[in-house]
């Protein structure tokens, strides 16, 4: 893809601990396209380390630390993304460095990759996803971004599973008509994912179930070719069974099969067995594009996308929202809607009350649940007319947390300060 002056890239962006990959495209344009290390050919993965040059400061990511690593340059800094989770000082050559930091310059050299087709500042929008999201990553995923120093602010985040769901949407629907499964195979575990849409509601509702199971390490593999031969034998019947396991009782349509466990081709009876009445598909970017596409349908929705709603492990899958008095009348005002992330969801409004020290939440799962009223009792919350100050967020993936502030009634009667707090379970009867 040749970039013409002024055009501007959506980046999707894989960042793994042991690997990282890039997709792009053109806005305007659907067609996305992945990163290679190696001109003409599909050499996707980034290896996420860094090397420091002894006694010096300088430094090299990817296959260039490795190599450098290799011939006893440097010192290999890996573990990259885990390290800026726990937030721990990482010491090279006795002296200390931020691991957010370390991340941050992994980031930045990768995405320095892109001069292959235009420069960064010409990065009109970017998506990293990640394994999972959770309070923690997202907070370590900021300040990353923050240290990039990107012309653009349109930067968001989400997980493999809802990655994996926007490149379903995006290809043909007899793939995904019934389930489709992935296999994710990195060092010595299988996660799987395994999504189904309920067509019987309005709009479809997409699910996404996620499983890890431990599995043969792939590297490793022996020289010796007796051996050799023996260990993917082995890697064949286990994964077998495994795939036997995960399709008992459901009807599939296709099997993605990405990570580079799979790169060698041991794979027999299993891919036989996978290849009977479904679509079996290999390949390593699979996350890399799904975030690409997930920020071309919010540029621009999609039939297919305004007609389902994803509610994945990282989805809000209730409407949350208060009862209220509009104009003397009962209404419901809406805050939190099902299908936005649950590390995204966050909102405020104020309200007003008078001689009252009572507010109503309304909790409507998606999910088959029943609708949930959550009366709050403000204590001691003086009479007459008082102005509130309402903020709705989630803890995690299923505690809302509520927290009200008096704001008082401006010179009429002063703020006394107080908040009140409470914590809800969505889901629970």
């Amino acid at each position: 893809m040749k970039m013409l002056g002024g055009e501007k890239l959506i980046v999707g962006y894989d960042l793994g601990n042991d690997y990282s990959q890039i997709s792009y495209c053109k806005v305007g344009d659907n067609q996305v396209e992945t990163l290679s290390l190696v001109a003409g050919d599909e050499v996707f993965s980034i290896p996420t380390v860094l090397c420091k040059r002894e006694k010096v400061n300088q430094w090299f990511f990817g296959k260039e630390a490795l190599r450098y690593v290799q011939e006893n340059q440097g010192v290999l800094v890996d573990n990259l993304l885990q390290m800026a989770m726990d937030g721990e000082q990482v010491r090279i050559e006795g002296n200390p460095f931020d691991p957010v930091a370390l991340l941050t310059l992994f980031v930045k050299r990768s995405l320095g990759l892109l001069s292959q087709v235009a420069g960064t500042e010409r990065i009109e929008a970017l998506m990293i996803t990640c394994s999972y999201m959770d309070h923690r990553m997202l907070e370590v995923l900021n300040q990353v971004v923050d240290g990039l120093k990107l012309k653009t602010t349109n930067v968001h985040f989400q997980g493999h599973m809802e990655s994996y769901y926007n490149y379903m949407l995006r290809q043909p629907e007899e793939l995904w008509s019934f389930q489709s499964v992935l296999c994710d195979y990195r060092q010595d575990k299988m996660n799987v994912y395994c999504m189904q849409c309920n067509k019987r509601t309005t709009p479809v509702v997409a699910y996404m179930e996620s499983s890890e199971y431990p599995f043969i390490s792939y590297d490793p593999m022996p020289d010796a070719e007796r051996l050799r031969r023996e260990k993917m034998e082995r890697m064949d019947r286990e994964f077998l069974e495994l795939c036997e396991k995960i399709c008992e009782g459901r009807i599939v349509s296709s099997v993605y099969l990405i990570g580079e466990g799979f790169t060698d081709e041991w794979m027999k009876e299993s891919l036989r067995f996978l290849c009977k009445s479904r679509r079996v598909f290999q390949g390593n970017n699979l996350f890399s594009k799904g975030a690409c596409f997930c920020l071309l349908e919010r540029m621009e929705e999609t039939e297919v996308g305004k007609n389902h709603v994803f509610l994945g492990s990282d989805k809000l899958k209730a409407n949350i929202g208060m009862n209220i008095l509009r104009r003397g009348e009962p209404s419901y005002f809406a805050m939190l809607d099902a299908g936005m992330n649950w590390f995204e969801a966050k909102q405020s409004c104020e309200c007003y009350i008078q001689d009252d020290n009572r507010l109503e939440f309304v909790i409507t799962p998606l999910i088959g649940k029943n609708i949930k009223n959550i009366d709050m009792i403000l204590t001691d919350l003086p009479g007459g007319f008082t102005r509130l100050g309402v903020q709705l967020y989630l803890k995690d993936e299923n505690h809302l947390k509520i927290e009200v502030e008096d704001l008082g009634f401006g010179e009429f009667r002063p703020s006394t300060g107080r908040v009140w707090e409470e914590e809800v379970d969505i889901y629970s009867e």
